[in-house]
């Protein structure tokens, strides 16, 4: 393959008002390097929702936080989100964070971080975002909605909305050093 150029867009700042043009930016990636599979977090289904609309036709694979994330038996995800995204022909995976949800009921009783913690804490040194793009990814893997053998856009946020679109060729969880990020499409600049 000849070398491609393609432009990385760095924001000035983290935040949800990236999310439109990072949602333009990995359309208009995906589409150039004919990537069907989209994956996105979304808490409380705002930022779903408005990739549902920019999506529409792909295999949109959603990734909703725990129910219990913050208050026990509490999901955020709205249900307006939620039917939005079914109606467009998207995907939702409710389930425990890959990096992340045993080691820290074992940091909250034990005071001692985990190997699954340490993972997502040097992850965040390139941003929040793109902890989340990878995390989601080896969700919708390990969920059966993204194949290990074909690219994706990941795109995550740091805290509300999306600013970090990567591509990425995805693993299971189990997998996790199989995974790579091919390219930075934009992500805030730290």
């Amino acid at each position: 393959m000849p070398n491609m150029q393609w432009p990385t867009v760095y924001f000035e700042k983290p935040g949800k008002e990236n999310t439109d043009e990072t949602l333009r930016l990995a359309k208009a990636r995906a589409d150039s390097l004919g990537i069907k599979s989209i994956v996105i977090a979304s808490s409380t289904g705002w930022t779903a929702a408005k990739a549902a609309d920019v999506f529409r036709g792909y295999n949109l694979v959603v990734i909703t936080q725990v129910t219990g994330f913050k208050q026990p038996n509490e999901q955020h995800f709205s249900p307006e989100s939620r039917a939005k995204v079914l109606a467009n022909g998207g995907k939702l995976v409710t389930a425990a964070h890959a990096f992340g949800t045993l080691g820290r009921a074992v940091n909250r009783r034990f005071n001692t971080i985990q190997l699954d913690e340490i993972i997502a804490h040097v992850l965040r040194l390139f941003g929040a975002g793109t902890k989340v793009a990878m995390e989601v990814t080896c969700m919708a893997t390990d969920a059966g909605y993204v194949r290990t053998d074909e690219d994706v856009i990941g795109i995550g946020g740091s805290g509300g909305g999306a600013d970090t679109a990567l591509v990425i060729k995805p693993s299971n969880t189990h997998n996790f050093f199989e995974m790579r990020i091919h390219e930075v499409v934009c992500k805030p600049r730290l």
